[in-house]
């Protein structure tokens, strides 16, 4: 066979020639849609880099090895496709862990590959020689390494098989660097089409709709398997169809807009206290894709109902039933069920109950809260006061990357979700400072939207060097930091449950108030200074006219955030 960049690449011929595991692997990329690989080069790495360009798929270098595997963690949940993690061996493998633990966590597709040391070099105290698979199993699907060229398209074939079927998360696959450089007479990988997600049972599908239909309160919790199944106008017809309130979290932000008649907002109580009071009353809840997990209090009465009912639907059976009794279990892609519960619906009568303008009200309270809290003119900045002049600033179509931390918090509660895809978020691993690789990847996955991150100074250390990777691909993605010049959520936290020194000081907590935006005017990207309120609205729309990354670093004062305040609460009650 030899080798040809183009659209045709492997090609047979009777030259001898065998392709390399390196040309093998580019090829089967190819083959299976891969569009681009994130990675950070390294000596492992140097032959299949130069394969992988040659072959026209986009090479993101970017300079941390977790930030390489946030990135494509977080391409891989925006596309709703395997996307690619390369790095090399030894440290940059275990680099690389934490963002594969924050996909195995957020079940994102991501295919983690790392180089090693020569086969032949095992186990012979080699140069950054460790047991890569061991160390990576526990957060992955699968995991292997390959040992011969001939190996690498299989192997490939099986990750992108693993990854994308039924609860989807990642692989891993470490290639020595030998196995890139050896010569093999196979073919590249096929194209993978995982199979049918599972249908619904027709006989459950009717019992989920005769207890909606009977319920005077009831509550649907849209999740991220609505996203990854793609069944954003399902969610719609059904609400609508039903006149059912719907609440949305984690991937499911924006899913339904949040300004939607029918959509109350964040089904998260801690940052939307008209969920706490909705699902403290309501007597049904129809939970789609998404898990009765940490975030619903694993479906306890402090914010699940005791007396409701619980209807379930998730592509993974082991998560019926983990946290919460059911009264409808349904194992299914969620499209699916939505197609299932929409014709059962539409044989019944569907009338708007009272509990529609119950929930109004709830809603319209916590609303009038925050904007008190909004109120407040001065200096440094509430961070609430902020955000209502953000909210004013963003464009409607504006993709939004969160991080953590009680700056980032306050937006959460205030913002609202509008887009499919626009609401990105860290994961139940809570990686702070994930937000500016997934920002990135964000830009790459929806170059014609503005995209903006909001993190506080805190977080933004984390990945700070990817600031260079923004401005290298000229992506004008805006950073916006709240900047309380400290860890503001356990500086919060601290100072409620008294843990100060002798002194009354916080511990290990402090920062420096830096100028972000002049860091970032460092790596070649613009940005300003922001001290009054009056200045945030018009740094907003300079910066989101710049054409380039650009920060805006506004000087905030630490203020307990909502979420903030819910931990505290959830402390005091275990303490009782």
């Amino acid at each position: 066979m030899t080798w040809e960049p183009g659209a045709t690449r492997l090609r047979p011929a009777y030259d001898g020639f065998m392709p390399t595991g390196a040309q093998l692997f580019a090829e089967s990329l190819v083959n299976l849609g891969v569009d681009r690989v994130f990675t950070l080069v390294g000596d492992h790495l140097n032959e299949v880099l130069a394969e992988i360009a040659r072959a026209g798929i986009a090479v993101i270098d970017m300079r941390h090895e977790s930030g390489v595997t946030h990135a494509a963690d977080a391409y891989a949940r925006i596309t709703r496709h395997p996307a690619i993690a390369l790095v090399t061996g030894g440290p940059g493998h275990t680099n690389a862990l934490t963002g594969i633990a924050t996909a195995f966590l957020a079940c994102s597709p991501l295919i983690a590959v790392s180089g090693s040391r020569a086969t032949t070099l095992a186990n012979r105290e080699a140069f950054q020689d460790i047991d890569q698979v061991a160390m990576v199993r526990p957060v992955v699907k699968w995991a292997a390494e390959a040992s011969a060229p001939q190996q690498i398209p299989f192997y490939l074939e099986r990750a992108y098989a693993e990854a994308a079927s039924g609860r989807q998360g990642p692989v891993h696959l470490t290639i020595p660097i030998d196995v890139f450089q050896a010569q093999a007479n196979v073919s590249a990988a096929r194209p993978v089409v995982p199979p049918d997600a599972p249908a619904p049972d027709a006989q459950r599908v009717a019992d989920a709709i005769d207890l909606l239909n009977k319920s005077q309160r009831p509550v649907v919790i849209a999740g991220s398997g609505t996203w990854w199944s793609g069944a954003a106008a399902e969610v719609q017809r059904f609400i609508e169809l039903t006149h059912l309130p719907l609440y949305t979290i984690t991937m499911a932000r924006g899913l339904v807009r949040d300004d939607h008649p029918l959509c109350f907002g964040y089904a998260d109580p801690a940052l939307n206290r008209a969920a706490k009071t909705a699902f403290a009353e309501a007597d049904l809840f129809l939970v789609l894709g998404k898990r009765i997990d940490y975030r619903l209090a694993f479906g306890a009465p402090r914010v699940m109902s005791a007396e409701a009912n619980v209807i379930q639907v998730d592509i993974h059976a082991q998560e019926l039933g983990l946290n919460r009794k059911l009264g409808v279990a349904i194992h299914a892609d969620v499209r699916k069920t939505l197609a299932g519960l929409i014709d059962a619906a539409s044989t019944k009568t569907w009338r708007p109950l009272p509990w529609l303008s119950r929930l109004a009200e709830f809603r319209d309270t916590w609303r009038a809260k925050l904007k008190a809290d909004s109120a407040h003119q001065s200096s440094p900045l509430h961070p609430a006061a902020v955000y209502s002049e953000i909210v004013n600033a963003l464009p409607p179509q504006t993709l939004l990357a969160w991080d953590g931390g009680d700056f980032t918090h306050w937006g959460r509660a205030i913002l609202p979700a509008l887009n499919p895809g626009g609401w990105l978020r860290l994961g139940p691993l809570g990686t702070i400072g994930s937000a500016l690789p997934n920002a990135i990847a964000l830009k790459l996955a929806r170059p014609d939207d503005p995209v903006v991150m909001i993190t506080g100074d805190g977080a933004l250390g984390f990945y700070i060097a990817e600031m260079d990777t923004a401005v290298r691909y000229n992506l004008p993605i805006l950073f916006i930091v709240g900047n309380d010049a400290g860890w503001g959520l356990e500086r919060e936290l601290q100072n409620a449950q008294g843990t100060l020194t002798a002194t009354g000081a916080t511990i290990a907590c402090e920062l420096r108030a830096t100028r972000y935006d002049v860091v970032l005017q460092g790596f070649g990207g613009g940005g300003e200074n922001v001290t009054s309120l009056e200045q945030v609205g018009p740094a907003i729309t300079r910066g989101l006219a710049a054409r380039k990354p650009y920060c805006v670093n506004i000087n905030v004062r630490g203020v307990r955030s909502p979420f903030t305040e819910w931990q505290i609460e959830g402390k005091q009650r275990s303490h009782r």
